[in-house]
């Protein structure tokens, strides 16, 4: 059995692990998960039970969640194409580093905005949380510009896992209109840059439900009664 990602519609930051995927090589499959519909239920509870995408079952039937979790295993797989590094070393760390912030930072400036779209409330908090959301995302856009200084990737060298999750998280501020990209230059040229890679065009027709090109490894979709069926057996 090859590793089944779960991947959450629409907007999910499970993006940047399909990203991940394709450029690792690895076998792999997907199954989508509707939000907030399916990823709430009881059956996609027992891939994860906190109940939230990515989530990744891998071949001997144990699962995975959390992106960075999901990403650091990628990378430990994939060593030998340049996209991990041993962990302890100078490049693993920075790499985590780099993911750590996307996750604890730039990923939770987007929470209250979110929250504020999906939660009926009073409109003096509504605007009050998407305030207080608004100023987090031009916090966070300003510190990621200069943790890039001027460089054409997160890491320096070439596209990583940090360049894979940011993409799938930057795209939020297209939704929510926050900030524009273009008083970040560097920022705003690694996400067009990021634009251009096939790896995520795939991810961009993943989730639209359009025709899809894999330049890695994806042996297709499975639906959530198959993969739990494959979670059973291998059980």
């Amino acid at each position: 059995m090859s590793s089944i990602l779960f991947y959450g519609v629409p907007e999910g930051c499970s993006f940047g692990s399909i990203v991940a995927l394709e450029w690792s090589g690895l076998p792999y499959r997907l199954c989508r998960v509707e939000m907030p519909e399916v990823v709430s239920t009881d059956e996609y509870k027992q891939i994860n039970t906190v109940g939230e995408t990515p989530s990744l079952l891998l071949e001997d039937g144990r699962t995975i969640s959390e992106s960075m979790a999901i990403l650091n295993h990628i990378g430990a797989r994939a060593i030998g194409s340049g996209l991990g590094f041993a962990q302890g070393s100078e490049d693993f760390d920075r790499q985590n580093q780099m993911l750590a912030f996307l996750n604890t930072s730039f990923f939770a400036a987007f929470g209250p905005l979110w929250y504020a779209l999906e939660h009926p409330m009073e409109p003096q908090d509504e605007q009050a949380l998407t305030a207080y959301g608004t100023a987090a995302v031009e916090k966070a856009h300003h510190t990621l510009e200069h943790l890039l200084a001027g460089r054409e990737w997160l890491l320096g060298n070439g596209p990583s896992l940090a360049d894979a999750y940011f993409v799938g998280i930057a795209r939020w501020n297209d939704f929510h209109k926050v900030v524009d990209r273009r008083q970040f230059p560097s920022l705003h040229r690694l996400y067009e840059r990021m634009q251009q890679e096939p790896a995520v065009r795939f991810a961009h027709a993943i989730e639209h439900r359009q025709e899809a090109k894999s330049s890695g490894a994806f042996l297709g979709e499975v639906d959530l009664t198959e993969a739990l069926g494959l979670l059973k057996q291998a059980a």
